[in-house]
């Protein structure tokens, strides 16, 4: 699982029906230094991704996706997913290591 900051929402004119009542988001991954500055920077260096969500996320939200083949685990037919949102996250505690 990787965490990443909400930054976006995806409109789409048609989609499959295995994905109604959910959203898609546009999600800047966090890197390490991001994680102990949460306020200064909202978009990554890392390139975007587009998340699967039906947990309810908004813009700003810190949260917690997977990729690849365990973001289609929650789906009980194979569905065409890369990412897949599974948490939203409070609270940070991220302490660097010296």
């Amino acid at each position: 699982m990787r965490l990443g900051r909400v930054i976006g929402r995806v409109t789409l004119s048609r989609q499959d029906p295995a994905f109604r009542g959910a959203r898609w988001l546009v999600v800047s991954p966090m890197s390490r230094p991001q994680l102990s500055k949460l306020d200064d920077e909202l978009v990554s260096e890392s390139p975007s991704c587009v998340v699967y969500d039906d947990l309810g996320a908004t813009l700003g939200d810190i949260i917690g996706f997977v990729e690849g083949a365990e973001a289609t685990a929650p789906f009980e037919n194979p569905t065409p997913i890369d990412a897949y949102n599974a948490a939203i996250v409070q609270n940070v505690n991220y302490q660097p290591a010296s």
